[in-house]
């Protein structure tokens, strides 16, 4: 029988990595404050709350659960079943592409009424479990290694790509060329991982929708559409420009609340929260998710758990990603991919993936403090 771990609650208390819980409330009341900006209707008894405030707070609460019960439960026993559950997760996305729910052109939840479940996002935290887990026992510095590592991310990405979702599958792409990198692939291995990945960019272009390719068109040139594709990008960074250093202050956002911007409380939360605390509430929200990365890979090096430290590893580089990507699009420095800003977009699949990560990640480093001490 395999071994069970168990994690008192005064280790808990004693070991936790407090500033990665400090950072991922302050992030996600950050998060919520532009989400009832984003989203608050005016009366004449003033700013009524909306379902989108009310339903990322009990998100928001059913997460803390989740996070806590990820430390108790110790990332090791998940660990055991990082393969059904990544089996699982392969059939549901495979089932997603038959009866799953299409919005805007992609088919990539399941419709439970009071809840939208998107598998790709609960997909994330269990490839970085069956990823950590397949390159700790088969380390990617032989054909066979790299050749099964592959496996497992493309029987995981080709349905995410089938959907069609671009920007979770090159977040599943990213975590793969991490781990990668860390779990000590040959440089050679690498470069020539590396150079097929670029070489094959141009045929995306076949085989992306045409939205997709608009997309692209307009992150090149907004004036290609201003009324349509462009009109996004153009009006994000309008909203970022006009914050100015200081911002024009919460709840007086022009471009969110004239409702030019869309999407704002999801794709362009960022966009939104830059209006109104300028220059320098951006620049605080950056720190602290530079601040959180730091304590995630600086518990990937404290660990001497391989597997550990590869999780971590593609906990870091997934979250690493999506806040590149996500404030980058808010500026038009990236194409528009609908990829949410860890901790501050809107949405419970997001929000409960996320703490279920990031609960892990502190049980690697409340038990590695255990085999220290």
């Amino acid at each position: 029988m395999a071994e069970s771990f168990t994690t008192s609650w005064s280790d808990i208390k004693k070991y936790a990595d407090w500033p990665i819980v400090l950072v991922t409330l302050l992030l996600f009341a950050f998060g919520l404050a532009a989400i009832y900006s984003a989203s608050a209707s005016f009366t004449k008894g003033g700013a009524s709350v909306s379902g989108f405030v009310i339903r990322q707070i009990v998100w928001g609460g059913i997460g803390s659960l989740i996070y806590i019960a990820a430390v108790k439960t110790d990332y090791r026993n998940f660990m055991r079943f990082a393969a059904p559950l990544l089996i699982c997760t392969v059939l549901m996305l495979t089932v997603l592409l038959i009866m799953g729910h299409s919005a805007k052109g992609a088919q990539r939840w399941f419709n439970l009424g009071f809840f939208r479940f998107q598998p790709s996002e609960f997909g994330k935290v269990i490839f970085a479990l069956a990823l950590a887990k397949l390159c700790a026992v088969l380390p990617p510095n032989t054909p066979r290694g790299i050749g099964a590592a592959i496996a497992v991310a493309g029987a995981v990405m080709l349905p995410i790509m089938l959907q069609p979702d671009l920007g979770s599958s090159l977040v599943y792409a990213v975590m793969l060329f991490s781990v990668f990198i860390v779990a000590g692939m040959p440089v050679r291995f690498l470069v020539s991982i590396a150079g097929a990945g670029v070489a094959a960019l141009p045929m995306l272009w076949f085989v992306m929708k045409p939205y997709q390719k608009m997309r692209v068109m307009v992150f090149l040139d907004p004036t290609v559409d201003p009324q349509g594709a462009g009109y996004n990008v153009i009006q994000s960074r309008i909203a970022v420009g006009s914050g100015g250093i200081f911002g024009k202050g919460f709840m007086h956002g022009t471009q969110g609340k004239l409702h030019f911007l869309p999407e704002p409380h999801t794709d362009f939360i960022f966009s939104v929260f830059s209006e109104e605390f300028g220059f320098i509430g951006a620049a605080l929200v950056l720190l602290l998710f530079a601040v959180l990365l730091w304590r995630i890979l600086k518990i990937s090096q404290y660990t001497k758990d391989m597997q550990g430290k590869l999780f971590c590893t593609a906990v870091a580089a997934w979250l690493w990603f999506q806040i590149a990507e996500s404030v980058a699009m808010s500026m038009g420095l990236a194409p528009v991919t609908g990829i949410p800003l860890p901790l501050f977009s809107y949405g419970g699949s997001s929000i409960l993936v996320i703490s279920l990560a990031l609960g892990l990640v502190q049980s690697v480093n409340v038990a590695a403090k255990q085999d220290r001490f």
